[in-house]
């Protein structure tokens, strides 16, 4: 089963529940790979703010938003229509829309010169007014509470907490709004939300708009459903997270078939710095630049095609 985790027990060690806690991170980032949270200090309000935002933009007209199509860019920043991604080769492209921003760094930043995908300046539309910063601050905020949840995960699970902290001083980290469509009525075997996937980078958190939709994979087969009302969060982990663990951290395969309402999820996928090496100890080096970038490059189309 997927557990539920008070934060704060989880994060501070005088808490009366923090042993309880940590066992139950524990076993779920070994064992299932999913968790949710609940009193990380983000609270209901401040997700239903974002979400608003992002479902007043999806439903703008498409030509008010293709002034900030991703497809334009050599990046992921910005609007992604339905159609953009595809996260399984075995399944069509994924029926969503999505946009996506990052940390915002100036313009003569040594990232930013230098070309690096992952800090890539964002795009902002013009509707709605509130939508940049909105999202900036949520942006700052959520990587706060991704750094503190993802360090007591893996001081639960035996790792040291402190030398991962080290490693995102400029995370790559990417907030993303998914907006799943009604399913459409013409949909077959091959079409998804979003298809089967293990997420690529460390620690995802994830707001939803508390709709149905997500499925976890068991590890002996079949589907687990997990949601979480705004406030709380589900969290899971990502390829480069089990590669940096030895395994000890599971990144576990999850999808999102579609209903027959519209679903708006909003996930933070926490990154560590560009030039993290993310192998374990004693293995030959992976840069998480290498590692995710090659992800982006295999699930974007406008990224497979350049």
């Amino acid at each position: 089963m997927i557990p539920r985790i008070d934060a704060a027990a989880l994060i501070d060690p005088t808490h009366d529940g923090h042993a309880a806690a940590r066992r139950a991170a524990s076993d779920a980032a070994s064992g299932v790979g999913f968790l949710t949270v609940y009193n990380t200090g983000l609270t209901s309000a401040r997700v239903q703010e974002v979400i608003d935002a992002y479902r007043r933009f999806f439903h703008l007209p498409a030509s008010a938003k293709q002034a900030v199509d991703m497809a334009r860019t050599g990046s992921n920043r910005g609007w992604g229509a339905s159609g953009s991604e595809q996260v399984n080769p075995d399944a069509n492209p994924d029926y969503k829309q999505v946009f996506d921003c990052g940390v915002s760094l100036p313009a003569d930043h040594p990232l930013r010169l230098a070309g690096i995908g992952a800090y890539a300046p964002n795009q902002w539309p013009d509707m709605p007014a509130d939508f940049a910063p909105v999202l900036r601050r949520y942006f700052i905020d959520a990587c706060t509470v991704a750094r503190n949840l993802l360090v007591a995960v893996l001081e639960s699970v035996g790792e040291d907490g402190a030398f991962f902290a080290d490693k995102f001083g400029t995370p790559m980290a990417l907030l993303r709004g998914n907006f799943y469509p009604e399913r459409p009525t013409d949909a077959g075997a091959r079409d998804f939300g979003i298809a089967t996937h293990t997420d690529y980078g460390c620690l995802t958190l994830l707001a939803t708009d508390g709709s149905p939709g997500l499925e976890v994979r068991q590890r002996g087969g079949g589907w687990i459903p997990v949601s979480a009302p705004p406030g709380e969060f589900i969290i899971n982990f990502g390829e480069m997270l089990e590669i940096w663990t030895a395994g000890r951290v599971k990144a576990t395969p999850h999808r999102v078939i579609g209903t027959q309402h519209e679903r708006i999820s909003v996930p933070l996928f926490f990154n560590p710095d560009h030039d993290a090496n993310v192998a374990p100890a004693g293995a030959p080096p992976v840069m998480a630049i290498d590692h995710l970038q090659k992800r982006f490059n295999d699930t974007y189309l406008h990224l497979k095609k350049a």
